[in-house]
């Protein structure tokens, strides 16, 4: 997709200036490259339109982006950019996976130490070359080596978030064809897992070698790996792989459920068929050589007894056992959603104003939003002071009243410190409609100490709701050590929400933790984090998480109504 190939090099370009102590410039470019990865036109498709000057009227880009966006689409490259990799020749990409590394980190590696690559990195590490560095030391070291096992861990899977609405461009594009009745992707994108490794897309299709030549031609693909007559297998554009199989409609059921997995899930059901004399494959459910199922889903769990389970539901985690003895949860539906509670404007470090914000939010069937700029001491993410945050307060008052159709909560995002204590006093925080509290720093504090760092922040009669709860960023960093057994008995106990980001790199809580706050009767949250209006469609992605962390409706806060939500954030606490 050009938009993803032009934000990462806009983000490399942001990194290679910080490298140079270029002011202003590096800002400009981080955030047109986030506003680019969030479009949902293509900026191939734009500059078709009307040039350069159609790719001016997008927010953030101005003429000399514009021309380095046509010049890319014209010639494939960006000569500025290679000037930049030329000059500081590294794998820019992958080094600053690694948690901790930076761009001016990069800079004084490869100067000093000839670092371009992840096992150059590993190998300066390993020889303890980095911690003798001015302003290293050994601690850093020892954090760029786990940092390094970490993106290793990490290499070869892709965000969900990133891949998804490709995958449902390829499906719509399918299904439009003629000779194509059905096309589903299955596999880890259909579970709505939160990396993705590959795509395995479902078709039946009355043509199957011209299923075939579609796929293996579409402008996405690098190189065909394979090609043959009901299957094939490309290389993406993107780097990921992708393979279509064209299967008969009376096996279209059983293929789905096979390739859907996971594969523990699918153990499982071949072990059930077995104990009934059954054989279950891809093709259906056959006693002997005749098939008795297969055409659907929904019938090949019948026939084993089962009642059909959401595809999110499928990883062996105990969803076998609740079909079995009629327990499944009837998770949260896409559609009981009824606002987004976390998102930035441009009063902190958001890309548009809070009156866009709203009305986009509306356009996707939202009833309310929470705005919920960065106050005080984040003063990186643009961060309030007290002042500023009465005159947003004002601001937000404002715009609720002028527009129809949408309510908006004044809301902030505040920073839990050290010692636990929020870092805006009382006395704003009881002006707003719903206060937010997150770990912006400090990640590496024991267990036991960020586990009261966090419960004091719940003990704030103010805090509604813990956000990102863990600070992880998936392939970036792990979340920080803390017992959860305690922090969900201190939320239930303050009655404090603990969010579900739906960020494509946080979707923090993870599944695992969402099912286990639930099981200890606390109240969860689902907030885009969004910084721009074009990211507000990731609400999609915490409702997903949720649902693969067995949530129903009651157990989410944004399922109420606006009136019901306003009344619960007045009463939650004690």
């Amino acid at each position: 997709m050009m938009n993803s190939k032009i934000a990462k090099i806009f983000y490399q370009i942001s990194e290679y200036l910080i490298m140079k102590d270029v002011a202003f410039k590096p800002q400009a470019y981080e955030r047109a490259a986030r506003l680019i990865e969030s479009m949902e036109e293509d900026l191939d498709d734009v500059y078709k339109k009307g040039g350069v000057k159609a790719l001016m009227k997008i927010e953030g880009i101005g003429e000399s982006m514009a021309e380095k966006i046509e010049e890319f689409i014209k010639t494939g490259k960006i000569k500025d950019y290679e000037k930049l990799r030329k000059e500081c020749p590294v794998d820019l990409e992958v080094l600053t996976s690694v948690e901790g590394i930076g761009p001016k980190m990069i800079k004084a590696l490869y100067e000093k130490l000839h670092v371009k690559t992840l096992n150059d990195l590993e190998k300066a590490a390993k020889a303890h070359k980095i911690q003798k560095l001015p302003r290293f030391g050994p601690k850093v070291e020892e954090n760029i080596l786990t940092g390094i096992e970490f993106a290793k861990g990490s290499h070869g899977r892709f965000l969900l978030g990133f891949i998804l609405p490709l995958v449902r461009k390829i499906e719509n594009r399918l299904r439009d064809l003629d000779f194509v009745s059905q096309a589903v992707a299955a596999g880890s994108v259909r579970r709505m897992k939160e990396t993705v490794g590959d795509i395995d897309i479902l078709v039946v299709s009355s043509k199957p070698e011209k299923a075939m030549d579609y796929f293996c031609s579409m402008n996405e693909v690098e190189k065909i790996i394979a090609k043959g007559e009901t299957k094939s297998s490309v290389r993406l554009d993107l780097g990921l792989d992708a393979d279509i199989r064209v299967v008969a409609k009376e096996s279209f059921g059983a293929a789905l459920q096979y390739f859907t997995g996971n594969k523990d899930h699918n153990v499982v059901l071949r072990r059930l068929a077995q104990d009934k004399r059954f054989k279950l494959n891809e093709y259906g459910i056959f006693r002997g050589k005749k098939r008795i199922a297969g055409k659907t889903e929904e019938e090949v769990y019948k026939v084993l007894g089962l009642e059909w389970m959401d595809p999110e539901l499928r990883e062996n985690t105990g969803e076998i056992e609740a079909s079995d003895s009629g327990k499944l949860p009837k998770l949260v539906d896409y559609k009981d959603i009824k606002g987004d509670l976390q998102m930035h404007s441009e009063w902190s470090d958001g890309a548009h104003s809070i009156k866009k914000l709203a009305e986009t939010a509306g356009q996707l069937g939202h009833e309310y939003i929470a705005i919920t700029d960065h106050t005080g001491e984040l003063r990186i993410a643009g961060g309030m002071s007290e002042k500023e945050i009465l005159r947003y307060f004002v601001e937000i008052e404002k715009i609720d009243k002028a527009l129809k159709g949408i309510r908006i909560l004044k809301g902030i995002e505040t920073n839990i410190r050290k010692d636990g204590t929020i870092d805006i006093s009382d006395k704003i925080l009881a002006k707003a409609d719903i206060v937010l509290a997150s770990v912006h720093s400090n990640f590496k504090m024991g267990k036991e100490e960020m586990t009261k760092r966090i419960c004091r922040a719940m003990e704030n009669p103010y805090v509604d709701i813990i956000s990102h709860p863990t600070a992880r960023v998936i392939q970036g960093r792990p979340g920080y050590e803390v017992d959860f057994d305690k922090l969900f008995e201190c939320a239930k106990r303050t009655g404090t929400v603990l969010e579900i980001n739906s960020y494509p790199d946080r979707l923090d809580l993870s599944d695992v933790n969402i099912k286990r706050a639930i099981g200890a009767g606390v109240k969860l949250s689902i907030g885009t984090d969004s910084h721009s209006r074009n990211q507000l469609h990731n609400i999609e992605l915490g409702i997903a998480q949720a649902r693969r962390g067995w949530s129903e409706k009651k157990d989410i806060i944004n399922t109420m109504g606006f009136e019901d939500l306003i009344v619960f954030l007045k009463r939650h606490k004690k």
